[in-house]
């Protein structure tokens, strides 16, 4: 049973992707990797996720979406602050994306019924997240049923990381040992890019980035908790 694994290079999609590739886990017989190109601010986030499909050999594809999405303080053309409420509905962040998970499993899906694969996985979490409508598993369950629909084939969506806090998924890294040859804890703090910017020049025991926007702080704290729980060696 192959899978597709929508993969931004980011925490929760690369503890996903190993989660796939796990004999103990998702433990698909086949795996491949899908990346968007859709505007994003940092051309950072598909270099991080070509090296690590690379280095657990993992066939990697980017799809370019340019210009089908707007209105979010992530893409290249907004200049709108991270931290700030969304312009358009104030009770979302500034960084939501209108419609990208549902763009992206669309595309997802097409590309994967060409490869003979009905089993996508994706990072979404609705229990600690950054206040995406679009993470919530209604949304994913809807989405499945939909797309079963549209192609006339069975879709499922896999989300491992849908009912976890950011410490259990950091848990989780370390719970899956080593798969391919990598540690995955390692190959999470050290290779994956959640931040909001492109900056990979500072690097802390959770990884790289700032802690000046809330995908940095989430990953910080889910860290430190994971520690104080004895799940993670602490890195420092």
């Amino acid at each position: 049973m192959p899978a597709l694994v929508l993969f931004s290079g980011g925490q929760d999609s690369t503890t996903s992707l190993f989660w796939a590739l796990s004999s103990s886990h998702g433990a698909f017989d086949r795996v491949e990797a899908l990346a968007f190109r859709y505007g994003q601010r940092h051309a950072v986030e598909l270099e991080q996720a070509h090296a690590i499909a690379e280095a657990a050999g993992v066939p990697f594809t980017v799809l370019d979406l340019g210009g089908l999405l707007s209105g979010s303080a992530l893409l290249a053309d907004e200049a709108a602050d991270t931290n700030a409420a969304h312009a358009l509905a104030p009770d979302l962040p500034a960084s939501f994306v209108p419609g990208r998970n549902a763009l992206f499993l669309t595309a997802a899906a097409s590309h994967a019924f060409t490869r003979g694969i009905h089993d996508l996985v994706g990072g979404m979490c609705q229990t600690d997240y950054s206040g995406y409508p679009d993470c919530r598993l209604g949304f994913i369950e809807s989405q499945a049923e939909t797309l079963s629909l549209a192609l006339d084939a069975p879709v499922q969506i896999h989300t491992p990381l849908m009912h976890l806090t950011k410490a259990e998924t950091w848990k989780l890294a370390a719970d899956l040992g080593t798969v391919r040859g990598l540690d995955v804890l390692e190959t999470v703090r050290e290779m994956s890019h959640t931040d909001y910017h492109g900056d990979r020049s500072e690097r802390h025991p959770w990884g790289y980035g700032r802690l000046d926007n809330p995908a940095s702080v989430l990953r910080a704290k889910g860290y430190e908790e994971a520690v104080a729980n004895g799940w993670i060696p602490d890195a420092r």
